[in-house]
């Protein structure tokens, strides 16, 4: 009977354990540019699914079109100095590319983990929807920061470096 009451404890405290590990987060994205950090433009939601790392976005107030959209190294959304002038968001670091690939080749391949797909924003400036990183997961946010792009993304660094996403536009530090 003691024994039971052991291996039921345990298979709950296990279960419990699992549970947390894998719950969602929400991440706050906020503007930024030359100045700072800005105001909020909304939240992304992350979380384990079948098919890789689930993205529910809820953004708003950014320039419609399509984005580049990234995990990046460091969980910073700040200031950081190029050639003597600030550059937003700067201090989150570069692509998180844990492999050191060195390759901008998009969600699917075998390039930049951080690579997400595109994020389109609509004509009133509106991104909402479900994306899914096959290769990510939860795991893999923490600690890191999630970051838009000025301009859309095609996943090659030809005939601009990193896709040619241009400036970063709003960032979020996942918890």
């Amino acid at each position: 009977m003691k024994m039971t009451k052991i291996i039921m404890a345990l298979v709950f405290s296990v279960s419990a354990l699992a549970a947390l590990a894998a719950a969602p987060l929400t991440v706050t994205l906020n503007a930024i540019d030359a100045d700072g950090v800005g105001k909020p433009v909304g939240t992304i939601r992350a979380e384990d699914g079948k098919e890789g790392l689930v993205l529910t976005v809820a953004l708003q107030g950014l320039a419609p079109g399509d984005h580049g959209f990234h995990v990046h190294e460091n969980p910073s959304c700040g200031l950081k100095e190029k050639d003597g002038k600030p550059v937003a968001g700067l201090a989150a670091g570069g692509h998180y590319d844990p492999a050191k690939t060195g390759k901008h080749t998009g969600p699917s391949a075998q390039g930049h983990l951080g690579d997400l797909p595109a994020l389109s924003v609509d004509t009133k400036g509106n991104a909402k929807g479900r994306l899914v990183a096959p290769r990510l997961k939860l795991a893999d946010l923490k600690g890191r920061s999630i970051m838009i792009h000025e301009g859309g993304d095609n996943y090659a660094d030809s005939p601009k470096p990193l896709g040619g996403g241009g400036a970063r536009i709003a960032c979020g530090v996942v918890p």
